[in-house]
């Protein structure tokens, strides 16, 4: 079964990131029919860094905003599978070969993400040369690769069906601004009642989790990070408890780190965006888009 493939790429303010990305996906084994990249400005794309690329290569147009400009590229297709990749993440050589076969055997499902072999966002970062590293000297899976159910595929790869987004109107929220912190959790769940969620062993890469962002530091950030789990939970894509637990880790970490905050992270600012939407909250006036008026 033949399907077409498309990598798309939500950017903004990391265009030297970009453009190393572009030039490491040059490398795939079985390349996409397709490369698309939405942009939050026209400046955060090095003009030059399509060219040359193996597949037909494009820029699409949309609103600021991870949510807004996810929606805009799968507008913009007509693929069978979309893979998402973050403007930081490195997949291996084989990844959309194996996501071609995966969706191809497995006709049940209809979000897929891989394996993350290291992941700098939960430290400062990786350089791009860090992240090849990584993903050249993690030997392989001796087992075969296999698929294990998720209750949300991890947004920096995540390889989607598009018929049912097609048939059932499915969208990234776009009442999840800028960085759209949580969105894979609240697309996943919409995506759910119509096939499987799944983690597949066989799609791997690195994340570098680069701390240059165009999108949402400090206050803005913490404030997402309580905002967004109350406005997905009361859409029914989160239970209570998921909600509370994941908020009581964020704010925590933020409390304990503020007392001595690692360089790369503004957990000050943070702490009082988390503040602000606990306060919101219990005034009943929690608003994942009040950030915007920050």
């Amino acid at each position: 079964m033949s399907l077409k493939i498309v990598v798309a790429i939500a950017t903004a303010g990391r265009r030297e990131v970009l453009a190393d990305a572009i030039r490491f996906l040059a490398r795939q084994s079985r390349q996409p029919d397709e490369l698309l990249i939405c942009p939050a400005r026209p400046e955060d794309v090095e003009p030059t860094c399509l060219d040359g690329f193996p597949c037909p290569a494009r820029l699409v147009s949309g609103p600021i905003g991870s949510s807004a400009q996810r929606n805009a590229l799968i507008d913009a297709s007509d693929a069978d599978v979309m893979i998402f990749f973050d403007d930081d993440y490195l997949p291996a050589e084989d990844f959309v070969q194996e996501t071609e076969r995966l969706f191809a055997v497995h006709p049940g499902v209809v979000v897929a993400t891989g394996r993350v072999l290291a992941d700098g966002i939960l430290g400062p970062g990786f350089t791009h040369e860090e992240g090849v590293h990584f993903l050249t000297n993690t030997g392989l899976d001796a087992n075969p690769p296999s698929l294990s159910p998720i209750f949300n595929a991890y947004g920096c790869n995540m390889a989607i069906r598009l018929a049912p987004v097609r048939l059932h109107g499915i969208r990234f929220d776009e009442r999840l601004p800028l960085y759209g912190w949580l969105e894979d959790v609240d697309f996943s769940r919409q995506l759910a009642p119509h096939g499987d969620i799944v983690q597949a062993t066989g799609l791997r890469g690195v994340h570098l989790g680069t701390k240059r962002s165009g999108r949402s530091p400090g206050k803005r950030l913490g404030y997402s990070q309580v905002a967004n789990r109350i406005y997905i939970m009361r859409k029914g894509h989160m239970t209570p408890l998921q909600a509370l637990i994941g908020n009581l880790k964020n704010i925590g970490a933020n409390l304990v780190r503020s007392l001595s905050p690692e360089p790369w992270v503004d957990r000050r600012g943070r702490l009082a965006g988390n503040a602000l939407a606990v306060w919101d909250w219990v005034r009943g006036r929690v608003d994942p888009e009040r950030i915007l008026r920050f």
